[in-house]
């Protein structure tokens, strides 16, 4: 079984949910195979910061009467140096590293694709409403966090590094982990003594009411503009570097990010926000759930 020696070309940057590419690479994963093409439309989960999760989606092998169509259980980033395929947080390696292929690997059932062949052509087909729920959940998600780093941007007595918009950037700081969710998004942020070094006073947190309706107040604003969106990349492969860009009122923000979004803020008619603290360990522990309500 060869392996693949150059990297995925991914189209679901550009919102395609349709692809169609060649066989690469087919491999049994227990009672899976992974199976690699050169081109897809799908959305994989990333194990190094697996905040999206991997599409809904359909792989067809063949075509005509004897076309095979099986559902992709897990879409996952995957790498090879030539010799093993790695999945997921088996990759030993960080992506971009030289020597290496980073792929998309779809993950189907093994008893269900007797018809998975190297070099044959395959369709990946993704379900449309499910990527378009994650897709505003991501949205929402860079959106809220923008609005939390300026609801925050006085409790800093030392200068940090900025966010997108200029605002002492609390989430790239404080982040825990971050989970995206159909129409929804989940942020869990640490504030220990690491971040008291940097100069933010954790006093503002004390009156979650007042900073969950400064957010708000910010989040309105945004959606009033109904601003435009889109994601800009380098090229057309996996480890290319792609960006989040929104048309804020008070200037784009620019956001590098692996995932897909919505084309426009008209798209929403609220995002609503919700805070809640706890101590942990000596440290406080925010987090922040944002749920998008679609336009209409």
């Amino acid at each position: 079984m060869s392996l693949p020696v150059t990297d995925t070309r991914v189209t679901y940057p550009s919102g395609a949910l349709v692809s169609t590419g060649t066989v690469l690479h087919v491999e049994p994963v227990g009672d899976h195979l992974a199976v690699v093409l050169d081109e897809t439309a799908c959305h994989p989960v990333d194990a190094a910061w697996p905040d999206q999760p991997a599409d809904t989606a359909t792989i067809t092998f063949g075509a005509g009467t004897s076309a095979v169509e099986v559902a992709v259980t897990d879409c996952v980033v995957a790498a090879t140096d030539g010799t093993q395929l790695y999945l997921g947080a088996d990759i030993p390696v960080k992506k971009g590293t030289e020597g290496w292929a980073f792929l998309v690997a779809h993950l189907v059932s093994a008893e269900a694709t007797p018809s998975a062949v190297e070099g044959e052509t395959a369709r990946v087909e993704v379900d449309a409403s499910t990527r378009h729920a994650l897709s505003a959940g991501h949205t929402g998600c860079h959106l809220a966090s923008l609005a939390l780093n300026a609801a925050l941007a006085d409790a800093w007595r030392k200068e940090v590094v900025p966010d997108a918009l200029g605002a002492p950037d609390f989430d790239a700081l404080a982040c825990e982990s971050s989970r995206i969710a159909p129409n929804a998004s989940t942020d869990r942020y640490r504030i220990g003594k690491s971040l008291r070094r940097k100069g933010f006073d954790p006093a503002v947190l004390d009156d979650l009411d007042a900073l969950g309706s400064r957010i708000r107040n910010t989040l309105d604003g945004w959606l009033d503009s109904g601003a435009a969106v889109r994601i800009d990349r380098e090229g057309e492969l996996l480890t290319d570097r792609r960006s989040w860009h929104c048309e804020l009122p008070g200037g784009p923000a620019v956001i590098a990010c692996g995932g897909t979004h919505v084309a426009s803020l008209g798209e929403f008619s609220n995002i609503a926000v919700w805070l809640e603290r706890e101590d942990v360990d000596g440290a406080v522990v925010l987090s922040m759930v944002s749920t998008v309500v679609p336009a209409g």
